[in-house]
């Protein structure tokens, strides 16, 4: 370093510049990636602080990114274009001489050349971060132990599930919502399907709150993504049997679902490859022992070595709040929220075993579900959605404001596990100092019954009131609130109300905020359910002056 600093002490800046320049433009192929480790570090430290001004520099660039990879590149000697090779697929950037790019063009094992208009726009906007995950992505499709004939097969097998689900998604099926989309999400026999293209899988949206449908109802252009998983294929130490030709034939007429509406997988349209297919989460899904259970004998593949089982009412809490930047101090806390004209709720998700239960119910996060045949994917997405409705309820009284359990809220709530997808909200009855109990059972996604449990005789129109509200909001707190103002307007008792209590100072409300307003008609009548204004799920106290209008308010 001193005799670099001696031998260039005396040179103009511009000039040093420029040699650095030149360096950078020399390839580092000759470069061992193990012994010039700290070199190269710095060479593409400098190469991302320079500005991307030339052909020479482009290619650079994109030399670097790919050796990153742990793929080739090479220029063309005649033309100028950068590839960017691996033994699967190459990439095209066909660029100006001034290094201006004019296509980008991905080819995958034994296909023709695709322009990548996303590709394209990144490298013209010298997003080379972006681009490195899209080749990252590209490359994330061949990670398979074995030969380039074993990546090929399995490359075919992922061809082969890919066009049976397209297939699938196609079938004749009744129409339940006037939204394609959400009709798809919510009943499609493999959810909203969006094919694989530019780097990212082939992904399945299979589940969306109510809330989230509302308020894409209510502001146009705007797409709320539900619950969805990536289909993709990984190696594995084990041999799996998977197809590598389409199972469902093109002329096939299709009037419900039956398994043998897939061929068998005989030795013309399948193999043993150290592979799998798997269903993968985007963030960890919080998910029952009980279900995990019901897809290991549904695909007959175990996922029980890679998981660690908590108490799932501790596992929800943790993920929920960990997704709105909230820590678990302890578990014990009321979950404290609040709902229109100045009403607050405190609920405890109980951590103890119920009677008839010797502990409490498991769960674990899992990261992505394997399976070996597409007709495995339907019924594995029912019992996601099963499960996503079931954390859905749970979640809704899962707020970031905690409080004390003598805490002055209007009622205070209990919720206990029953079994599997049942649970129970106990609270005290608001007109008298009885216990009420409500019973949820989450029979699947889109039935969920409700029964109300008191003192007095049952009233079964009480109780399909509850689940009509229940069904069409997802939400404990706004369901309980429901109650709680049907039980007065039956007794000509105006509900009580507790002054907005003071939040310790760390917390900070929202500026703003709306509210899920449910307009339910009365228990002798048949007509429908409707939803006004929506936030079933609110997570901090506001203030009267942000509500929404009292009119919409004295729905409930």
């Amino acid at each position: 370093m001193v005799k670099l600093r001696s031998k260039y002490a005396e040179k103009q800046w511009n000039e040093t510049f420029n040699l650095v320049r030149r360096c950078m433009d020399k390839s580092t192929s000759g470069f061992g990636l193990a012994s010039n480790q700290p070199l190269l570090g710095c060479l593409e430290g400098l190469q991302k602080a320079l500005n991307v001004t030339s052909l020479t520099a482009m290619a650079t660039r994109l030399e670097t990114i790919a050796k990153q990879k742990g793929l080739g590149s090479h220029q063309s000697p005649t033309e100028p274009t950068c590839y960017i090779t691996s033994d699967m697929f190459y990439l095209e950037v066909l660029m100006e001489p001034s290094g201006e790019v004019l296509d980008v063009k991905v080819a995958h094992h034994g296909e023709a050349p695709v322009t990548c208009e996303e590709l394209i726009k990144l490298l013209r906007l010298k997003n080379f971060e972006d681009f490195s995950k899209k080749l990252e992505g590209l490359s994330s499709l061949y990670h398979i132990h074995g030969d380039s004939e074993t990546k090929i097969k399995t490359y075919l097998a992922l061809q082969s599930l890919e066009t049976d689900l397209m297939k699938m998604s196609r079938f004749p099926r009744p129409v339940v919502n006037t939204n394609p989309r959400i009709d798809a999400i919510l009943h499609g026999r493999v959810g909203n399907l969006v094919p694989r293209r530019e780097g990212n899988p082939m992904s399945i949206e299979y589940f969306i709150t109510p809330y989230d449908q509302l308020e894409e109802q209510m502001m146009p252009g705007l797409s709320c993504y539900g619950n969805k998983v990536l289909v993709t294929v990984d190696g594995t130490i084990i041999l799996h049997k998977l197809p590598v030709a389409s199972l469902i034939e093109d002329s096939q007429q299709v009037e419900n679902e039956r398994a043998s509406l897939f061929r068998g997988l005989d030795g013309a349209v399948s193999m043993d490859l150290p592979a799998c297919f798997f269903l993968k989460f985007p963030e960890p899904f919080p998910i029952l022992t009980s279900f995990i259970e019901n897809i290991q004998r549904l695909t007959g593949i175990s996922m029980a070595e890679e998981l660690q089982y908590i108490p799932f009412y501790q596992l929800l809490t943790k993920a929920v709040l960990e997704q709105k930047h909230c820590t678990v101090d302890h578990l014990d806390q009321y979950f404290l929220v609040s709902l229109p004209d100045n009403h607050f709720h405190s609920y405890v998700l109980s951590q103890e075993a119920s009677l008839h239960l010797k502990k409490p119910p498991e769960g674990a996060l899992i990261n992505k579900i394997p399976f070996s045949h597409p007709e495995q994917v339907p019924s594995i997405l029912e019992i996601l959605r099963h499960q996503s409705a079931y954390n859905t309820l749970i979640a809704s009284c899962i707020t970031v404001n905690r409080a004390d359990k003598g805490f002055p809220a209007s009622l205070h709530f209990e919720v206990n596990y029953l079994a599997d997808s049942s649970f129970s909200v106990s609270f005290q009855h608001p007109l008298n100092d009885t216990l009420a109990t409500v019973v949820v059972d989450v029979d699947n996604s889109r039935h969920i019954t409700s029964k109300l449990y008191t003192t007095g005789a049952p009233d079964m129109s009480v109780n399909d009131y509850i689940t009509k509200v229940l069904n069409r909001c997802m939400s404990i707190p706004v369901t309980m609130r429901a109650i709680s103002r049907k039980a007065a307007q039956w007794n000509n008792v105006p509900p009580a109300i507790t002054e907005a209590p003071i939040l310790p100072s760390s917390t900070t409300p929202p500026p703003t905020c709306s509210y899920y307003v449910v307009s339910v008609p009365a228990p002798d009548s048949d007509a429908e359910v409707n939803i006004q204004t929506i936030n079933p799920y609110p997570d901090a106290l506001v203030n009267v002056s942000c509500m929404v209008s009292k009119q919409l308010l004295s729905a409930l």
